[in-house]
């Protein structure tokens, strides 16, 4: 029994990512497109009206940022003439065309993400900090405020994860695909394909969050003994 309910949580934590690393890598072998990732989110911007937002190459993943107003492509993912590559490049577009429009769930994560580093840095003082403090002074309450920062530090990212999943799932299936189902950017025929693509995009997140929330109720079962 207990070793079923492993697999169980072992699938649910990990399968969400593994499915989407499988569907990114599935089409993301043959090259058919003209052109690539790279000149398929410029030419969406252009023609969605949006003339403030770059799109460069990037190494730290496919993303978008709100405040630099700029799209960061991999060429691994978008750097070719694949389905995966164009796919990808339009859900990073889906989160400009988010960021013009004024979508709050975006501008919620962008504030979040921001204060969530700045707490992040303040946990980790404070986990680091209170054992001497506690050395010194003799005061058991000094260790509960440590175990109480680190479980503050832990909620930071599940928090900014979940105001995530709603910003992924509206740039993939209410932005980006409205626009490769119009048939002027890929066939319609690649259009079922490009939906698991989309949904493998914000499947990674999903998986993110499931992370982040066990190692929160792994902290939160240590402050109760």
């Amino acid at each position: 029994m207990i070793i079923f309910i492993i697999i169980i949580a072992v699938t649910i934590l990990f399968g969400p990512r593994l499915w989407a690393g499988r569907v990114l890598r599935r089409y993301n072998r043959a090259e058919y497109f003209s052109g690539n990732g790279f000149e398929l989110a410029r030419l969406i911007l252009a023609d969605v009206g949006i003339d403030d937002v770059a799109v460069e190459e990037t190494l730290i993943g496919d993303h978008y940022d709100p405040e630099k107003k700029r799209i960061g492509l991999t060429s691994g993912n978008c750097g070719r003439g694949t389905l995966t590559a164009v796919v990808v490049a339009a859900h990073e577009v889906g989160h400009a065309v988010q960021d013009h429009t004024g979508f709050i769930p975006l501008k919620a994560r962008t504030r979040m993400i921001g204060s969530a580093a700045r707490m992040e840095k303040l946990g980790a003082g404070i986990i680091m900090v209170v054992p001497v403090l506690t050395v010194i002074t003799r005061v058991p309450a000094a260790g509960a405020l440590m175990f109480l920062g680190g479980f503050a530090t832990l909620c930071i990212p599940v928090v900014v994860h979940l105001l995530t999943l709603p910003t992924e799932f509206d740039a993939s299936f209410k932005r980006a695909l409205p626009l490769l189902a119009s048939g002027k950017y890929i066939p319609a025929e690649d259009v079922p394909a490009a939906r698991k693509i989309l949904l493998a995009c914000a499947l990674t997140y999903v998986a993110g969050a499931l992370v982040g929330l066990l190692n929160v109720y792994r902290w939160f079962r240590i402050l109760r003994r």
